[in-house]
């Protein structure tokens, strides 16, 4: 039984890459914290098996990362996947940014990946295989103005998960980074931006890399344009 932990769940893309392992018949332990969303999408997984676990978790604060990832590995053991999905981004100029904006956003975006990770990675080593895929955006190749922090995490992101790949070099274990560009989510909205492609586009890509493409991606950096 594949057994992945995913982050974001609550709606678009981390809802349906939720529904699409759910339908594999995967165990999932979704991270994030209680919510109307999360308890939505906790609603279509109803009728799955196995059930999956919710681990209370508020991204934002280091330790609650910590306790997560022991958590998830507790109630789940080692798992097949790690997908770090969960975003977070407010649109301001660089005036109006708030040093507690700008830190909850590399806190969610870029923080939180490295904590989770860096607790399950012993772990992940023992069993010499395993995914570690992130989430990322096409704004961790260009800058957009009004979403300087968001971009900076997103930057973060990629740098982080390529410093991870060469750790993990001839371990059995791969990472890599998904970067979509306009998807049709709530994070879209206010944005200027047309949607170009769907969530369930972007989960399906994301369990490609998660669960069935050669490990010789790690390191991948995986652009979506759309169409």
């Amino acid at each position: 039984m594949i057994k992945v932990v995913l982050t974001g769940a609550s709606r678009g893309i981390g809802k349906a890459t939720a529904l699409r392992l759910a339908k594999l018949g995967a165990q999932l332990a979704l991270v994030g914290q209680h919510s109307e969303s999360l308890k939505d999408t906790l609603d279509a997984l109803e009728s799955t098996a196995p059930k999956p676990l919710c681990i209370e978790c508020d991204l934002r604060d280091h330790q609650s990362c910590i306790d997560a990832a022991t958590a998830a590995l507790d109630q789940m053991g080692t798992p097949d996947a790690i997908i770090h999905n969960a975003g977070a981004i407010f649109r301001q100029s660089v005036e109006d940014t708030t040093l507690e904006h700008w830190e909850a956003q590399m806190a969610i975006n870029a923080r939180a990946p490295f904590l989770i990770t860096r607790e399950m990675l012993p772990a992940l080593r023992e069993a010499g295989t395993g995914r570690i895929v992130h989430v990322a955006s096409i704004s961790a190749t260009l800058g957009t103005a009004g979403s300087a922090a968001y971009n900076a995490s997103k930057w973060a992101v990629v740098g982080w998960m390529k410093s991870l790949a060469e750790e993990l070099r001839d371990s059995g274990l791969m990472t890599c980074a998904i970067l979509p560009g306009s998807v049709s989510t709530r994070m879209l909205e206010g944005s200027g931006f047309e949607a170009r492609m769907t969530p369930d586009e972007v989960a399906q890509s994301i369990l490609h890399y998660a669960l069935d493409a050669p490990i010789a991606h790690n390191g991948g950096v995986i652009e979506m344009f759309g169409v």
